[in-house]
């Protein structure tokens, strides 16, 4: 039995702004509602490696191996610095631009899901956000931490849908006003690059 105490957590969690988010958003802006969607697709997908990883203890090596923790955070920071380029750069997969096409929804996706499983500090979360929860019974803890993992994706996808479904509405306003088009380019590169200056300067 899943607790109220956990909906809210879990809930509270996602609404959060983070880089998903950050990520959802852009592709409204940019692209429009479908591109949003398969945003939110990609990063719920990114979700599992680390749900896998905590739930098998994988998280927990991680944690205690500086050199694997290190080496999947600074691909995390490469990756993020890439993503605040392509904000900047004129026809970059996040400029928001009145003449840009829609990407492949796939491709938004797999990048949406790199953002994610590039992330070491996702597994050690889950290692940390789900044990609390449990009923305390070894034999069911496995399913458990499967129902609870699965819970917490599908109010990151409707979460992130809802963000970039809000994103996409506001689209055509926005897009009217090259003023505004550049200042949220500049905010969304701004934004990757402090979050993945961030990510530097985590610790196992």
């Amino acid at each position: 039995m899943i607790s109220l105490q956990f909906l809210v957590t879990a809930l509270v969690v996602v609404i959060a702004p983070g880089t998903g988010v950050l990520y959802t958003l852009a592709l409204g802006l940019g692209q429009g509602r479908r591109a949003a969607i398969a945003a939110a697709t990609g990063c719920t997908f990114g979700i599992v490696p680390h749900l896998a990883a905590a739930i098998l203890g994988v998280a927990a090596i991680l944690h205690t191996s500086a050199l694997l923790f290190n080496i999947v955070k600074f691909a995390g920071v490469a990756y993020l610095l890439y993503l605040a380029w392509q904000s900047l750069k004129n026809g970059g997969a996040l400029a928001i631009s009145a003449e840009r096409t829609a990407d492949p929804a796939w491709r938004i996706a797999r990048r949406g899901a790199l953002i994610n499983i590039l992330n070491p500090k996702l597994s050690i979360f889950f290692l940390a956000l789900l044990p609390p929860f449990l009923s305390g019974n070894p034999a069911t803890a496995t399913a458990e931490m499967l129902l609870m993992g699965g819970i917490f994706m599908v109010l990151t996808f409707a979460v992130f849908v809802l963000y970039g479904v809000f994103a996409a509405a506001a689209r055509a306003k926005l897009l009217q006003s090259t003023r505004i088009m550049t200042w949220l380019n500049r905010s969304f590169a701004a934004v990757f690059a402090a979050l993945a200056t961030r990510l530097a300067f985590e610790r196992a």
